[in-house]
């Protein structure tokens, strides 16, 4: 008798990689892209809580220097307006 191979429906979900498993994170470790188990997308955390959820890797390492840079301006904004 002979080996069979076993019947794989979805053979993606066995392929090692898928994307950037590893996830983001910045360096100062505010924000955070992590893999959401079964899929391709990417829950982002932001000081311990989810805030979004990004279909893949790149968007949502694009939505996270978007919040950044948001909220540097926001920062430096405020920081303008109370000089004087």
């Amino acid at each position: 008798m002979s080996f069979l191979k076993p019947h794989i429906d979805r053979p993606g979900i066995l392929d090692p990689i898928t994307g950037d498993p590893q996830g983001y994170i910045t360096n100062d470790g505010m924000w955070a892209a992590v893999p959401i188990i079964g899929c391709k997308a990417f829950a982002i955390i932001h000081n311990g809580s989810v805030v979004h959820e990004s279909r893949n890797y790149s968007s949502a390492k694009s939505y996270i220097l978007k919040e950044i840079q948001k909220s540097k301006k926001s920062l430096l904004n405020s920081t303008i307006g109370n000089k004087s």
